[in-house]
């Protein structure tokens, strides 16, 4: 028996459960799918599946605990009091899952449910993955965490020293549990160590910013906004999504996340009363600089200014793009970085894994005896997800043919 990888409830991204409580708030009745890609066809050990099976099994014991609740009270306040009381009552439960793995060793992971449970599973379970992988192949223990520690904190310091911005985004594929902690406490000792241009924020890791004093940081995924494209469609979709953020969080969690369906689509959902009450936007795809140039004219057409608005890169940073783009947006923009991977899944020897589970059909209640299927554009040509024909349809759409 492997030993249990997730054993805290708050061991998961905050966006998780800022999307739950927006979920239940706007779209009580949703039911969903999500699928698991692996992006390099990893050939997984043979019986990976019934081990993955049986730590989702074990996630059945997990409950939040009155100690997680009350950190995330006072470091949440914008979260309603009365999603901690649904929280209290949560389960999971392993029959919203499907494991399987075929006769070449390639992984197949589905879930399907209540949008407002299945939600809670996904970052969860590709950490399961990702560190079982590691694991059971034995290169885990090829991990020397007094090097980890030294290597993140050089990084701390250079990102510090250059005036960077910045927070852990890294739970969904790091290497392991452990691996995350040893990359937090580097961060944090770093920043304290002295004065800096510099500030490390905090962690997505609801977990790990309550051990280590942090605040949780996060707002929404692709998720929210292809959920709500695939119940009505990709034009509107942004604007509705925005609309239902701002129903639940009244401004606060302003961070919008725009490139599920390209930016020619969200900028012209994008009106001035969305531009004043979001703080600011997030770049997850397309070419860094590009992109920060579409966002400052938009901005400046709307009669905003940008440099008091927030731009948040998270497009594969590592520690020298993320310090070349803070020398080049700061005159534009207050820059700011997520960064994941790179931080807990970084050590010679060690391919990182590209895992993703997306979400790939809804319906808007469970009464329905169909789903739509969904699917993510982005800004990077070719890289969008989802079935061919259902990719065809929403670029006819929007107007943007191949």
């Amino acid at each position: 028996m492997m030993k249990q990888i997730i054993t805290h409830f708050t061991d998961d991204d905050l966006y998780k459960f800022t999307m739950c409580c927006a979920v239940i708030d706007n779209f009580p009745r949703a039911q969903v799918k999500y699928s698991f890609t692996d992006r390099d066809d990893t050939v997984y050990p043979d019986g990976f599946d019934a081990l993955v099976m049986q730590q989702i099994v074990m996630l059945e014991n997990v409950v939040i605990t009155d100690q997680e609740i009350d950190f995330l009270k006072r470091s949440c306040p914008y979260i309603p009091h009365w999603f901690y009381t649904y929280l209290k009552g949560f389960r999971f439960d392993r029959r919203w899952v499907k494991v399987e793995q075929d006769e070449d060793g390639h992984l197949h992971v589905e879930f399907e449910g209540s949008w407002s449970d299945t939600i809670l599973l996904e970052v969860k379970v590709l950490a399961i993955i990702s560190e079982l992988y590691y694991r059971v192949t034995q290169q885990v223990e090829q991990v020397d965490l007094d090097l980890y520690y030294q290597k993140t904190y050089a990084k701390a310091q250079r990102l510090l020293a250059a005036g960077c911005t910045y927070s852990d985004f890294g739970t969904r594929r790091r290497i392991s549990q452990e691996v995350e902690d040893v990359v937090v406490r580097a961060m944090k000792d770093c920043h304290q160590s002295q004065q800096w241009p510099g500030s490390f924020v905090g962690t997505s890791n609801i977990y790990l910013a309550m051990k280590y004093g942090l605040k949780p940081v996060g707002t929404l995924a692709h998720e929210f906004v292809c959920a709500i494209g695939g119940m009505y469609g990709p034009q509107m979709a942004n604007h509705i999504a925005m609309e239902s953020w701002r129903n639940t969080y009244r401004g606060a969690l302003g961070t919008y996340l725009y490139d599920s369906y390209g930016w020619d689509i969200f900028s012209l959902n994008f009106s001035e009363d969305f531009a004043n009450q979001f703080k600011g936007l997030r770049v997850d795809s397309g070419d860094n600089y590009e992109q920060l140039h579409k966002i400052v004219e938009k901005y400046k057409s709307l009669g905003v200014d940008p440099r008091t608005k927030q731009v948040i890169f998270s497009n594969a940073l590592d520690t020298d793009s993320a310090i070349a783009i803070q020398n080049y947006a700061k005159d534009y923009c207050l820059p700011s970085f997520g960064i994941g991977t790179h931080f807990t899944n970084d050590y010679e020897g060690l391919k990182p894994m590209n895992i993703v589970i997306k979400l790939v059909a809804v319906k808007i209640t469970e009464s329905w005896n169909f789903y739509n299927d969904t699917c993510k554009l982005s800004e990077d040509k070719g890289k969008y997800t989802g079935k061919p024909e259902v990719v065809e349809r929403f670029l006819a759409a929007l107007h943007l043919h191949q």
